[in-house]
């Protein structure tokens, strides 16, 4: 039985993953943040317990729980669980910045560190990164987030190269918009953080920005896809043995890294500026 690591399953993503990987056959060991979101996945017949990307103890924790359990092996990691803090980049806090970062790169460097000797030992393994279409372009409103995924599609391609002959392969997936409690996790973030009305674009978060997160259930992407697209990507690479450094879900996702290729940045910039 292949064992995967994965993170932020308490929900979208990462929850439909670990409950598609355990029907393929996989020893899922589904992380989440809170204790309470473990006990509920255990009811439903996973494998879970704690790890906080924000806690580097929680890391060292669950890491050591999972060699336990597998007796010291790992056939894949899958760093997912991230969240948003929507907000103007002039009003984002630099300690909301910081913390973002925790949460979605340096938890996750830090996990990825410590499976990696694991996989050199057993000379072979899965590494993936469940990135986002803006850690390909960048919109507004995005900033926090945006930084989050430049830098780690930055960080897990030069991983990628420097981990060419070790039989550890490391890929990335791209997501655009999927069904989820994204935004609705963004709006606590958002709430938490972002002295809105004393902003110079209070009437732009008036009028756009709190609307969308409020309604964040009621007006769904016209492009959005169930979380199982993800899913069914996550096995497709996790199965070949020559996976894609990148893969690519949803139009907007396509679209996206093709602009990039092909259109000036001034296009760009206007295309994504009305987004």
């Amino acid at each position: 039985m292949r064992s995967i690591l994965m993170t932020g399953c308490s929900s979208g993503i990462g929850y439909d993953a670990a409950h598609a990987l355990k029907s393929q056959g996989w020893r899922v060991l589904a992380t989440c943040r809170q204790q309470k979101d473990c006990d509920r996945l255990k009811g439903e017949g996973l494998e879970s317990f704690v790890l906080d990307y924000e806690d580097p103890q929680s890391i060292k924790d669950a890491f050591d729980h999972a060699m336990t359990l597998t007796d010291g092996t790992l056939d894949a990691l899958y760093n997912n669980g991230a969240y948003a803090i929507p907000a103007a980049v002039e009003d984002l806090p630099v300690e909301a910045l910081r913390q973002n970062f925790e949460a979605n790169f340096f938890g996750w460097h830090d996990l990825t560190r410590r499976v990696i000797p694991v996989m050199r030992r057993q000379g072979h393994g899965h590494i993936i990164q469940c990135s986002s279409v803006l850690g390909l372009v960048a919109m507004p409103w995005r900033g926090s987030y945006n930084s989050t995924k430049f830098a780690l599609e930055g960080l897990t391609d030069t991983l990628r190269l420097e981990m060419r002959g070790t039989g550890i392969h490391i890929v990335t997936i791209e997501p655009g918009p999927i069904t989820s409690d994204f935004r609705r996790n963004a709006r606590l973030q958002f709430d938490k953080w972002i002295d809105w009305k004393a902003s110079a674009r209070a009437d732009q978060y008036r009028n756009s920005l709190v609307p969308r997160l409020t309604n964040a259930s009621k007006d769904p992407d016209k492009f959005e896809l169930p979380s199982k697209a993800v899913s069914d990507i996550l096995i497709k690479a996790l199965n070949s043995s020559k996976p894609r450094a990148h893969y690519y879900v949803t139009m907007p996702t396509w679209i996206a890294a093709i602009a990039r290729r092909l259109l000036p940045q001034r296009i760009i910039d206007y295309i994504m500026s009305k987004a």
